[in-house]
């Protein structure tokens, strides 16, 4: 009996994090004010709205789509973990940005100077920098490395 309360109070803490609405901000803050887009696990909407007109792109875990649609003609991007293709490319010359764990490099590089965004915590930062007077966004929750692509 023990076990199967501690199975269901896991799956339902797994199901209310699945849930949960994140939010990216703009600049250092996380007034509801600085709101730039909301985040659901599969929809990125405008502001803080989870309204399906609002809707700005979709995620299925490798494509990014444009608004609400899953045709392969609304592909905005492929994600393999490294590399964001432009498209449905998988091609090196379509790579748009490298991400190395924390770094987002200007197409295929990893060179220092090819920096155009770090990602460290709950914030992105322009360039290489960590700096509070860097940070472009401030995010709640997970949010999937392709969508703050997009947004940047």
């Amino acid at each position: 009996m023990k076990r199967t309360l501690i199975l269901l109070f896991a799956i339902i803490a797994m199901a209310m994090q699945a849930n949960a609405v994140s939010h990216i901000y703009r600049g250092n803050s996380t007034y509801s004010s600085d709101i730039i887009a909301t985040w659901d696990g599969r929809y990125l909407y405008r502001g803080n709205s989870t309204y399906s007109s609002e809707i700005l792109l979709t995620w299925d875990g490798k494509y990014l789509y444009a608004g609400r649609s899953t045709y392969s003609s609304d592909i905005l991007g492929t994600w393999d973990g490294r590399y964001m293709y432009q498209g449905r490319s998988s091609y090196s010359s379509d790579i748009i940005v490298t991400w190395d764990g924390k770094h987002l490099y200007d197409g295929r590089s990893t060179y220092s100077s090819d920096i155009l965004y770090t990602v460290s915590g709950k914030h992105v930062y322009r360039g290489r920098s960590t700096y509070t007077s860097d940070i472009l966004y401030t995010f709640s929750g997970r949010i999937p490395i392709p969508v703050l692509i997009m947004l940047l």
